[in-house]
């Protein structure tokens, strides 16, 4: 039988000792506070690149402390206004140490965010175009076992290895896995724990493992199968923050009011949507 919320109440224990419990209090926003100066001191930047040496940092590009492994940085490009997460992995090269020739073998464009826990696995090249933007626990690797020889163990035996090409603005769900060979065209979505490999082509969503089209974009017959929702509305241009925190305490009766003015759209000059919240202020 379910218990009563007064049960509850009576069985948790209830602090009596008033010094303990404020120091307590004080033990744990001073913890809190360390910790989150140790996170703002031990995050990699292009002026503050502790350790690592990479190839290329673009300016704004901001790695999160406590950081995932890291190897092979000098063969390793990150764009400008990037953002990798806690416990993001990148690495350059089967393992530490390796001479990996002249050119870039992982690469990320502009403004790239990489999700908490996210591993970026370049044994061969990866290339990430700009504003991309994956979940966290994504898993991209441009190499596999292989299990031709059955008489071998399968981790001693060579692995095969394919470049992965991901073009620009997509969105990676959360832990999807990214496979060698993969080719990622332009603004595709990839859903969450899909498992991506071949081609993918531009404007498309593909699920499931293996992944698969599941929606598309074309000129001629835009979105296929239709979207069940209407694209979200921008906010207009010239609005401020305090107009926005009014407009979330709105009752009906305001609401009203601003379907209201929306009505009289056609008589309104354009972009005149600042001045219409400005109406629905008090004393207006």
């Amino acid at each position: 039988m379910g218990a009563t919320p007064g049960d509850y109440g009576e069985r948790v224990p209830k602090s009596r000792n008033t010094f303990s419990s404020w120091s307590r209090r004080l033990a744990q926003r001073a913890v809190h506070a360390g910790w989150a100066w140790v996170q703002r001191t031990g995050s990699v930047t292009a002026e503050h690149p502790g350790r690592l040496r990479f190839g290329a940092m673009g300016t704004g590009t901001r790695l999160a402390f406590p950081l995932g492994t890291v190897f092979g940085e000098p063969w390793i490009h990150l764009g400008a206004h990037c953002i990798i997460g806690e416990q993001v992995t990148l690495t350059a090269g089967l393992m530490p140490g390796l001479e990996l020739g002249p050119h870039p073998i992982l690469r990320l464009g502009d403004g790239v965010v990489l999700g908490r826990g996210s591993h970026v696995i370049a044994d061969t090249t990866v290339t990430i175009g700009s504003d991309c933007y994956f979940g966290p626990y994504v898993y991209i690797t441009s190499t596999n076992h292989s299990y031709d020889d059955p008489h071998e163990p399968i981790g001693k035996q060579w692995p095969r290895m394919d470049p992965v090409e991901i073009g620009p603005g997509c969105w990676i769900g959360t832990g999807a896995v990214i496979l060698p060979g993969a080719r990622i065209g332009r603004n595709v979505v990839v859903a969450a724990g899909a498992v991506v490999r071949g081609t993918v082509p531009d404007h498309a969503v593909v699920a499931g493992a293996p992944a698969r089209v599941v929606r598309r974009w074309t000129p001629d017959e835009g979105w296929q199968p239709p979207l069940r929702t209407p694209a979200p509305v921008p906010i207009p241009e010239g609005v401020t923050p305090e107009q926005l925190r009014a407009l979330s305490a709105l009752d009906e009766e305001a609401v009203a009011r601003l379907a209201e003015l929306d009505e009289e759209g056609p008589h309104r000059p354009a972009g005149d949507g600042a001045n219409r919240l400005v109406e629905l202020e008090p004393g207006s």
